[in-house]
C-alpha cells in the first residue's frame, strides 16, 4: 500500500479521533461542574448520589463503561442496536466518565477557595450567583488548570478505547494497516499523531494559564 493511501486512511481515524475528543470537552466540562455542586450539595441525599455516581464512573473502567452503554439496550430493553448508536454510545459514555473527574477537579478548586472571599462578596453586595461567576470561577479556573490539562492530555491518549465498541478511530485504523502490511509504520505515524496533539494541547492550555496569572 502507497504511503499516501496510508496516510489518507489514517486521517480518516484521526477524524474520527478528534471528534470524540471535542465532544467529550465539550460536554464533560459544564456537565463537571454541575455535578460538583451536586457533590457539594447540603442535602444528603442529593450529595449521595452524586458521591455514588463519581464513584462508580472514576471506580470502573471507561471500557467497561463503554460496553455497558452500548449493549445495554439490547441486553437489557431488547432493542436492536443500530450502526449510529456506536457514535452515540462513545460520546455519551466519554462524555459521562470525564465529567465525573472535571467534577472532583472543581469541586477541589471551589473548596480550597478562601471563606473570607465570600464573605467580602456579601458585604458588598453580590448575590451567591455573582459572586461564584465574577469572583469565584475565575480564580477556580486558574487554581484547576494543571489538572484540567493533564485530563485532557490523557483523553487524547483515551479516545483509542473507542475500538472497544468497534469504532475506527487512528489507533484501530494504524492497527488495521499495519496486520495488513506487517509493518510498524502506521504505528508510528499513529503515535506522531498522538504526539502532536497533546503538544498542542499543552502549549494551548499553557497560554490560558499565563493569561489567568491576574487571578494570583
Amino acid at each position: 500500500m502507497a504511503t499516501s493511501v496510508m496516510l489518507q486512511k489514517l486521517g480518516e481515524g484521526m477524524v474520527t479521533s478528534l471528534w470524540i475528543f471535542a465532544v467529550t470537552l465539550i460536554f464533560s466540562l459544564p456537565l463537571g461542574l454541575l455535578i460538583s455542586f451536586g457533590r457539594m450539595s447540603k442535602n444528603k441525599i442529593i450529595s449521595t448520589i452524586f458521591k455514588l455516581y463519581i464513584s462508580v464512573m472514576r471506580g470502573t473502567p471507561l471500557m467497561l463503561q463503554l460496553m455497558v452503554i452500548y449493549f445495554g439496550p439490547f441486553y437489557v430493553l431488547g432493542v436492536q442496536i443500530s450502526q449510529s448508536w456506536k457514535n452515540m454510545a462513545v460520546a455519551i459514555g466519554f462524555v459521562l466518565n470525564y465529567a465525573a473527574y472535571f467534577a472532583e477537579i472543581y469541586r477541589g478548586g471551589i473548596e480550597s477557595m478562601p471563606q473570607g472571599q465570600y464573605e467580602a462578596a456579601k458585604i458588598l453586595g453580590y448575590t451567591k450567583a455573582q459572586t461564584f461567576i465574577r469572583i469565584i470561577l475565575p480564580q477556580v479556573i486558574k487554581r484547576i488548570l494543571p489538572a484540567i490539562t493533564n485530563e485532557t492530555i490523557t483523553l487524547v491518549k483515551d479516545t483509542s478505547l473507542a475500538f472497544t465498541i468497534g469504532v475506527t478511530e487512528m489507533f484501530t485504523m494504524a492497527k488495521a494497516l499495519a496486520s495488513g502490511q506487517v509493518s510498524m509504520l502506521p504505528y508510528a505515524f499513529a503515535a506522531l499523531f498522538y504526539y502532536i496533539l497533546n503538544l498542542v494541547v499543552a502549549f494551548i492550555m499553557e497560554r490560558i494559564e499565563k493569561k489567568m496569572n491576574y487571578y494570583r
